[in-house]
């Protein structure tokens, strides 16, 4: 039976109890909402449970909030936080209220849980690594408490061994999967128990986490499958984790990753049993790729090292000054750099408790992250402008009612412009709370300088710089303006670099600025990442030597940053600038338009050569009087703030203003949308983005159906022409009877079999071989072709030296005895050296030898170690080494696989590298040649350094 209050906003109040008279009460109560949000068409529509609050009542984030506000308020429940992002009908709505508990709102828990302990003896220099931290601190104290995961009305306490223990338990299972290190593993997880050890059992298996949020809204599932098949292609993620609700998603993503092959729970992980095989994480590995939230273009894939993120959290730590009895508070996002790295990891990594709870918890009741700072005692919270926006707007004064804030030193407002009127509006409505105005801390960073880089000073209140507008938009000169001017630009200071980090801001040739003078951010320190996963062309974009840009613009004033926008976002008009969240910030102030969900962009006028300034607003307004009039008064607020009128203002049903996973505006996105004439159109219906989902799926299962067959084809061909090619080649081989006419044929034989297996092979460098002497020829080793591209790619008489393995099968015995192979023992250790001396001797005698010195090869990329043999006998026989590198060959036909690839081949051939004459002896001789070789086919075959030479 669901209890029914009688204050219920003019309700009758005699209701009765019941589910029918529910349903009455819920169409009512939202009937009243639609009405007053739209009071000339609200009376006209029809209200049933099966109604979308999104298509069908037009109801916003906001106002559906409000809606269950009403309900929760008239009905004397609360409803949960999974209920309330399912919900997408009344009827989802009714339902929830079935299972809701009874609460009274007005009066919020207040009693503090038990004392914390105090972590004990930790010095953080001494890791290098999280994976060490997380050992360490579960060594020494595993009952102590780090993580208090909050929701609804529980709380679920986790210690540094209870963390530990379920991720080795995550990790067995990645492994029984067949995770290699390395290899990236997608982490599609809201705020729960599991994502922590998820990311951490990624860590102690060897693999790369790659968080990625999962979906809010069914109505928004179509752009984020499109969006999320490009991040998981992009960093080749090979298993995902999610929950069983997100199974549905994750197969359409599943269908369009040809990487993916494998997508489970955390449960089934951590349920597979087993032991993990621990693996040697180092400072310089990836901690993990974070990608950009693609605001201003498509998402990137940051790398970020475990070195990366301890220079970033040990500076955050001397910025704030953290101390042992601090407490973390967040409700971000562990899938962004805010809420994973300076909340959690940041916690960790020092042993402070950090409170966590669900972004959903926070967006529906906004009160709930101000009462954990108040229980818990909180230190540090952090969150994006908006939020601090959102407790202005939605918490009543009933809500917070006995609220102490006084414990709060440190609220770091960043991620998106800081905006004046919020750090006043925040500070002036909590400071009754005990709120302090130097509590409030707008801080910069971005996820390619790990997360933080700009942070003021402590116990300040906020810098706000007026500056004349016109010298500034005009010139980029950031002049102090008058108490008088009426129309300034207003600009938040962020700081200054973080301890080790240093910025600069330059013009676009690259020379610094001086002082007020606005220019692109460059940054530098030891939190700065490498570049962008598989992006070598954003990579180069981003690095200016040792600068790397931030791609924001801003000035400095007495050592102070002041960010003024996106360089890619701001609009050049008439010679001005014009400053896109300046104006979306006073356009979603105008009745009638939904607040943040203005897009204020530039599009290109071939006519004027200049920039058309574009203003696409959402609104519920369906009649053309009421948009005709906020179109005017929207053209009005223009002129105020930049004295010149927008060339187009854009009306657009809900939805249709593009928006990253955290709420930032996605302006090119809505450009493009407002070019292809979609703007609108509003969202398009959940089915038919499934519809065209499916439909996209099913074409790329069958153009990838194709692509397999297409390869089991060429591999049944390759096979044959092998077969014929090589036992045509045998028999001529064998018929040549001396050993150099043989290397003839072979090198001929080689040569077509290339070119019928459409094997492209570019050859450098055949000038520099020494002709008319012997030589030492040595070759990186990384595929079974080896051989073939060596005979076909350097027509040179020399003898390859093999493992004398391949002497005990009858064909290949034959066949390289007419080669004149030459054989070593690798094992016996006689035989070994009675092998060498031979060699020598016949290097001495005039041969040329060909050695692969790696020995062997695997399937992971890398340049192994060389062993020593082919330099002894060089340097004892006195004959230079000459390098050669095989670039793509491991592409080719790596290590288990038997079709091979059409790649492109290049072979290129070093300059002879002559033994050393007035070496002390012929083993530091042969060291040098090996060092020498080895630099040099490290330089052309296009593979990392995998250990240096033996």
């Amino acid at each position: 039976m669901l209890p029914v209050q009688s204050n219920s906003h003019s309700l009758n109040s005699g209701i009765l109890d019941g589910a029918e008279q529910a349903s009455s009460v819920l169409l009512e109560l939202t009937r009243q909402l639609i009405f007053e949000l739209r009071p000339r068409t609200g009376r006209s529509i029809k209200l049933y449970l099966d109604n979308s609050l999104d298509h069908d009542l037009g109801l916003d984030s906001l106002s559906r909030m409000e809606l269950v506000v009403r309900i929760e308020r008239t009905f004397g429940v609360s409803l949960t936080d999974r209920a309330l992002a399912g919900a997408e009908t009344l009827r989802d709505l009714l339902s929830a209220l079935q299972t809701a508990k009874r609460t009274d709102l007005s009066m919020p828990p207040t009693s503090l849980p038990e004392s914390l302990p105090e972590p004990e003896g930790w010095d953080p220099a001494e890791a290098s690594t999280l994976v060490e931290a997380l050992d360490w601190h579960a060594s020494l104290h595993p009952e102590q408490i780090q993580i208090i995961c909050l929701e609804e009305a529980t709380e679920e306490r986790i210690s540094y061994e209870n963390l530990r223990q379920q991720a080795l338990a995550i990790a067995a299972g990645l492994q029984a999967l067949g995770l290699e290190p390395g290899q990236t593993v997608a982490i599609m997880l809201p705020t729960s128990n599991e994502y922590f050890s998820t990311y951490f059992g990624i860590l102690f298996a060897g693999g790369v986490p790659v968080p990625i949020y999962p979906p809010a809204r069914l109505s928004q599932i179509e752009d984020h499958v499109r969006r999320h098949a490009g991040i998981l292609s992009n960093a080749l993620v090979s298993i995902l984790v999610t929950v069983p609700e997100a199974r549905p998603v994750a197969r359409l993503l599943e269908a369009r990753v040809g990487g993916l092959r494998r997508v489970v729970t955390a449960s089934e992980l951590g349920n597979a049993g087993g032991e993990p095989t621990r693996i040697t994480v180092r400072g310089s590995d990836i901690a993990f790729l974070q990608y950009t939230s693609g605001s201003t273009g498509n998402p990137k894939g940051v790398v970020l090292t475990h070195a990366n993120l301890l220079a970033n959290i040990r500076a955050i730590s001397k910025a704030v000054d953290f101390a042992r009895d601090d407490v973390f508070v967040s409700w971000l996002p562990l899938y962004h750099d805010m809420g994973l790295i300076s909340t959690w990891l940041t916690s960790l990594y020092f042993g402070n408790p950090f409170v966590v709870m669900s972004p959903l918890g926070f967006l529906a009741r906004p009160e709930r992250w101000l009462w954990a700072i108040h229980r818990y005692r909180g230190t540090l919270s952090a969150a994006p402008n908006f939020a601090y926006e959102l407790c202005v707007k939605r918490i009543e004064d009933r809500q917070i009612q006995g609220l102490d804030l006084s414990s709060w030193r440190v609220a770091a407002n960043g991620a998106e412009p800081v905006l004046p009127e919020t750090i006043n509006r925040f500070t002036d409505r909590f400071a009754p709370y005990g709120f302090r105005p130097e509590t409030m801390t707008p801080v910069y960073g971005l996820a390619e300088s790990t997360v933080g880089l700009l942070c003021p000073p402590l116990n300040r209140k906020p810098l706000i710089d007026c500056i004349r507008r016109q010298p500034f938009v005009s010139f980029g000169k950031a002049t102090p303006a008058e108490e008088e001017d009426s129309n300034p630009l207003r600009f938040v200071a962020c700081g200054r670099p973080l301890p080790g980090h240093d910025v600069r801001i330059v013009d676009s040739a690259g020379r610094e600025v001086g002082e007020r003078v606005e220019g692109t951010m460059e940054f530098r320190g030891p939190s700065a990442t490498s570049g962008y996963y598989r992006n070598p062309e954003d990579t180069r974009r981003l690095m200016n030597g040792e600068w790397l840009d931030t791609g924001d613009r801003a000035y400095m004033a007495e050592g102070e940053v002041y960010i003024t926008g996106r360089v890619k976002d701001i609009i050049i008009r008439g010679g001005r600038n014009i400053y896109p969240h300046e104006v979306e910030s006073a356009v979603g102030q105008v009745p009638g338009v939904r607040k943040g969900c203005v897009a204020v962009f530039g599009t290109r006028d071939p006519g004027s050569g200049t920039e058309r300034l574009v203003i696409m607003a959402e609104t519920r307004l369906l009649t053309a009087p009421e948009q005709d009039a906020l179109r005017e008064g929207i053209s009005r607020l223009t002129v105020d703030i930049l004295g010149e009128p927008a060339d187009e203002v854009v009306l657009a049903p809900p939805h249709t203003v593009l928006k990253t996973s955290s709420g930032k505006i996605r302006r090119t996105a809505s450009r493009d949308l407002y070019e292809k004439g979609m703007a609108g159109s509003g969202a398009r219906a959940v089915q038919w983005q499934m519809i065209r989902l499916v439909l996209g799926s099913t074409l790329l299962q069958g153009r990838r159906w194709l692509g397999r067959m297409s390869h089991i084809l060429y591999g049944a061909y390759s096979w044959l022409v092998f077969a014929l090619v090589t036992s045509l080649t045998f028999l001529l081989t064998v018929a040549a009877m001396r050993p150099e006419r043989a290397r003839r044929v072979a090198h001929r034989g080689a040569r077509l079999l290339l070119k019928l297996l459409g094997i492209a092979c570019t050859v450098h460098g055949l000038e520099d071989l020494p002709h008319g002497r012997s030589c030492v020829l040595a070759a990186n080793h990384a595929s079974y072709l080896d051989g073939i591209i060596v005979l076909a790619a350097i027509p040179f008489d020399f003898s390859f030296v093999a493992k004398r393995e391949l002497r005990e099968h009858p064909l290949s015995r034959i066949l390289l005895k007419g080669l004149g192979v030459q054989y070593v023992e690798r094992f016996a250790m006689r035989q070994s050296v009675e092998d060498a001396s031979r060699l020598t001797g016949t290097v001495g005698a005039g041969h040329s030898l060909f050695f692969f010195p790696e020995g062997t090869f695997v399937r992971t990329s890398g340049l192994r170690p060389f062993h020593l043999g082919a330099f002894v006998a060089a340097a004892t026989a006195s004959v230079p080494v000459v390098p050669v590198s095989l670039r793509g060959m491991r592409s080719l036909m790596r290590d288990g696989q038997w079709i091979p690839s059409r790649r492109a081949i290049v072979v290129t051939i070093g300059k002879p590298i002559e033994p050393q004459a007035d070496a002390p002896d012929t083993f530091a001789a042969a060291i040098r040649l090996r060092d020498l070789a080895r630099a040099e086919i490290l330089r052309h075959c296009g593979e990392e350094d995998a250990g240096q030479g033996e």
